[in-house]
């Protein structure tokens, strides 16, 4: 264990664990990071009654019936329960933690009572890149909550951006993080057909239907064909299953448990990541990397601040120019290539992440004075 005098952390995440995204990625891989160096941590995310993806050996406390709301071009899985407002704050203080890490502080609702009642040292992580008109209406209010935060965090430049913006707040930029570690452990399976993987949730800002569109029209030429899988689940499934048009080359698989996607990172000859906006770190393409497996990305700032030079990029939204980026990572999956990715990744490793993170959270206890929260 290392952070002086800080022994207990709670993480709090506004969004169900249960649910494939990026905040509740770096919620449970931190959990887990935290724990291993000796930290009792404990994570309050909405009450999803799902222990499918609970890789974590933190307490576990879920709160407030989930709902799904939608924000920033996505769907939020979430609680509005004041009642689980409440209890938060009568856990946090039960567990009597010296760091209550906050992600996404100002999503409703579930560390809303807890930034106002917290008695501890208080660390806020913000993810969100971009704005919209229901957080202009609460812009006044979040203001003035502001002040219940000793350190902020911004997961990327636009992230911090937005924070700037929307709070008035200066966050330090630490980008997220993941287990390196996890992607190499399954060998790497190869195969006759050129496999192309999408890995995340299905609604219109990810781009799926993109994807889908290139490979299919690419398919209908009647050379090589490339094989496409689709992990993820969501409300345009049926839509791009369509859209597909009963090419069998493209295949949906659904959600799928973190340890089955990464199989699939290592059997893809290449991984796309084609969301047209609304990403603000594109950690997908640092997870294929660290696999081994060439990445194709849509050129948009977070993917951009992710990639460096080590994915080809496309312009957002087109299948043309996604089958020619497609064909140029299919044409350089050469050992130094794929070698030099793998030790780019190796920069987000989660364990420089926290240890970036346990500085902070001392640093928050030196600002934290009782009786100002």
């Amino acid at each position: 264990m290392s952070g002086d005098e800080i022994n207990r952390v709670t993480l709090i995440s506004p969004y169900a664990l249960s649910v494939f995204g990026g905040v509740q990625e770096q919620v449970l891989a931190m959990s887990r990071e935290l724990s291993r160096r000796g930290f009792e941590v404990q994570v309050l995310a909405p009450d999803d009654s799902d222990d499918s993806l609970l890789d974590t050996p933190a307490r576990v406390v879920r709160l407030g019936a989930l709902v799904s709301v939608r924000a920033n071009g996505s769907r939020a899985p979430l609680t509005l329960s004041a009642k689980a407002s409440r209890l938060a704050s009568a856990h946090v203080r039960d567990f009597a933690p010296d760091v209550v890490h906050f992600h996404e502080p100002f999503a409703p609702r579930l560390g809303w009572g807890t930034l106002r009642a917290h008695r501890a040292a208080a660390v806020a992580t913000f993810h969100r890149s971009g704005t919209g008109p229901a957080l202009s209406l609460t812009r006044p209010l979040l203001r003035r909550w502001v002040r219940h935060l000793d350190v902020c965090i911004a997961v990327s430049r636009q992230a911090a951006d937005t924070a700037r913006s929307a709070y008035g707040v200066d966050p330090l930029v630490l980008y997220n993080g993941f287990e390196t570690d996890r992607f190499t452990q399954f060998p790497r399976e190869s195969s006759a057909t050129l496999t192309l993987v999408v890995v995340g949730r299905l609604e219109e800002r990810k781009g799926v239907a993109t994807a889908v569109t290139a490979v299919r029209d690419h398919n209908a030429l009647g050379g090589e064909r490339w094989r496409l899988v689709v992990v993820g689940e969501g409300p345009e499934r049926a839509s791009l299953q369509r859209l597909a048009n009963a090419d069998p080359a493209i295949e949906f698989l659904g959600a799928l448990s973190d340890e089955d996607k990464r199989r699939w990172y290592r059997r893809a000859s290449v991984v796309l990541a084609p969301a047209t906006h609304g990403e603000s770190f594109g950690l997908v393409l640092l997870e294929a990397m660290a696999a081994g497996t060439r990445v194709v990305a849509s050129d948009i700032p977070g993917y951009r601040d992710a990639a460096g030079s080590h994915a080809v990029l496309f312009s957002p939204g087109d299948a043309a120019d996604l089958e020619r980026a497609i064909a140029t990572a299919l044409g350089s999956r050469d050992d130094a290539t794929i070698r030099g990715a793998r030790e780019y990744a190796e920069r987000w490793s989660m364990r420089q992440l926290v240890d970036e993170y346990v500085a902070q959270y001392a640093r928050a206890r030196e600002i934290y004075r009782p009786g100002v929260a």
